[in-house]
């Protein structure tokens, strides 16, 4: 018990937020040698040819490929140590592992073919055929009201603290506590405690019930235990369990962040926000970015940690400010994860013609910009530019804490330029702000961009974990995305319309006047005629 509630919560990781209950009765009508088609051309690659989890291109992956040997399963909704229904199996099938190399195969396979491939991925194992095993979804209870209130919260948060939730996935639940960096799965590949603020990305779902259940089944074959067994024996109750589950559904954003193609930056009046926990940041829109490894250019890299960026920016007509904004788990470069660092450069397979070597790598994040705005579509390569065709790019990074300004010519070389934007940055419990201030005009017309309001500026992410062992080509990348300058709204657009209508008002009651008028005028001499005729 005792080792249950040290490791506590260790890994949501990735996945959407489709329940596993979807498919409730066992599956018919499979036929294992139609499976075994459809696994040999879309399976065997990573999960390998007899399912150890070791196909070619396993060795590249963290966390790797599932071994079905084994019949050790992470996500089900049976208890821990019991084999998964078939419905928990046509689930992780159907909409695929998130934040994985697992996806999701319900568009591509049909339904016989996802039923005829879960029958065969059973051949697998002995397990399955053990006609003593009673495979049972356990039965779970009713979410308790007010989960979204204070009081539910907290009372989650201080369930959260008092089992040690916080030694594995850290004070504020991005997966940096003290025992992060020693975490391992069975197998012995290390293994990265969950960011619980990122609920897109978790394991069978990112619905405050599909948190209970991952609670209540534990992930088998990780650190992360099943708390059933803490509720049978009075330990704890099931609404203390509910509460813990709403807490960490409430250190996520509502809704999956949208991924958006422009960064809108409004104009400011006065100096701009240069302190990343300015209080005008509160009131400036976020864009969310996903980064990925780079997998183009050797060496490359399959293994990146940080997801994705926030990014904000405001103008004030002189200077732009970004706000930068990542989950990194640790302030590298960090001594207490240098074994960690080793660990998974060990596991995951390099192209380098030099293997890898753990070393106390900086933090680093980069923007790149074009060096001139482009007039049409066209942009520079997208991954640091080229030779010919260079990129403006701003690099921060952690030790020293410092940003330079250059043009990239490609991965291997960055030719540093006089002026760099100003920076400040603060690293609190797994997140990174960076402020970046710069002129929107520099006198280097010819290497630095000029930004100009109302224009659409390409723009890109990157970055780099220093104790994940990146640096240089390995990193995470972003396409191209752009940036625009708002411009302020012109008096004469709301004075204009104030105008028009005045006008329209005015030749409207002319024309009313001088038709009542002639009408007037008309009605007149009428009378005159009649009077006469009648004298």
């Amino acid at each position: 018990m005792t080792n249950r509630v040290m490791f506590c919560v260790t890994l949501f990781g990735a996945a959407v937020s489709t329940p596993l209950t979807a498919y409730r009765s066992p599956l018919t009508a499979q036929d294992t040698v139609k499976g075994k088609a459809v696994y040999v051309k879309w399976c065997a690659g990573c999960h390998g040819d007899t399912g150890a989890g070791d196909g070619a291109a396993a060795p590249a992956m963290l966390p790797r490929p599932r071994n079905f040997t084994g019949a050790v399963y992470k996500i089900r909704t049976t208890a821990s140590g019991q084999l998964p229904t078939d419905a928990d199996l046509m689930s992780a099938i159907d909409e695929g592992l998130p934040g994985s190399a697992m996806p999701a195969w319900k568009a591509r396979l049909s339904e016989a073919e996802r039923r005829d491939v879960i029958a065969y991925i059973k051949t697998f194992s002995s397990f399955f055929a053990d006609t003593s095993q009673h495979i049972v979804p356990l039965g779970f209870g009713k979410e308790p009201g007010g989960g979204t209130s204070a009081q539910a919260v907290k009372t989650g948060r201080s369930f959260y603290d008092s089992i040690g939730c916080r030694k594995c996935h850290g004070d504020q639940g991005r997966g940096d506590g003290p025992s992060a960096p020693t975490l391992k799965d069975d197998a012995g590949f290390p293994i990265f405690a969950a960011d619980l603020h990122q609920s897109w990305r978790f394991r069978g779902g990112g619905r405050t019930e599909d948190i209970y259940r991952r609670l209540r089944t534990g992930l088998d074959g990780t650190p992360m235990p099943s708390f059933s067994d803490l509720i049978d024996q009075k330990f704890l109750t099931d609404e203390e369990l509910w509460r813990l589950s709403q807490y960490v559904r409430s250190l996520s954003p509502a809704r999956e962040p949208e991924v958006r193609d422009v960064i809108h930056a409004p104009q400011l009046g006065g100096t701009l926000p240069a302190a990343p926990d300015d209080t005008t940041w509160a009131r400036v829109d976020r864009y969310w970015f996903p980064l990925v490894g780079q997998v183009i250019r050797k060496p490359r890299w399959f293994a990146p940690t940080v997801s994705g960026v926030w990014v904000q920016a405001v103008h004030n007509g002189r200077e732009l400010a970004l706000r930068l904004c990542w989950d990194d788990r640790t302030l590298s470069p960090d001594t207490a994860w240098l074994a960690f660092e080793r660990r998974v450069l060990e596991t995951v397979a390099s192209d380098d013609s030099t293997p890898p070597v753990a070393g106390l790598w900086p933090d680093q994040v980069a923007v790149q910009l074009p060096r001139h705005i482009p007039d049409g579509m066209e942009r520079p390569y997208f991954l640091m530019g080229t030779g010919t065709d260079p990129v403006y790019q701003w690099r921060w990074t952690s030790e020293p804490r410092r940003t330079v300004a250059g043009l990239a010519r490609g991965l291997e070389q960055f030719d540093t330029l006089g002026a760099a934007p100003e920076s400040q940055a603060v690293w609190d419990h797994g997140e990174w702000r960076v402020v970046l201030t710069r002129s929107l005009a520099t006198p280097d017309t010819a290497n630095e961009l000029q930004f100009v309001a109302g224009r659409a500026i390409p723009v890109a992410f990157f970055a780099w974990d220093g104790s994940n062992g990146e640096h240089g080509s390995r990193l995470a990348v972003s396409t191209w995305y752009f940036l625009a300058l708002d411009q302020p709204t012109p008096p004469r657009v709301f004075v204009s319309p104030v105008v028009a209508m005045a006008l329209t008002l005015g030749l409207g009651f002319m024309v009313v006047w001088r038709a009542q008028r002639r009408a007037g005028g008309s009605r007149g001499t009428g009378a005159g005629v009649g009077a006469g005729a009648e004298t």
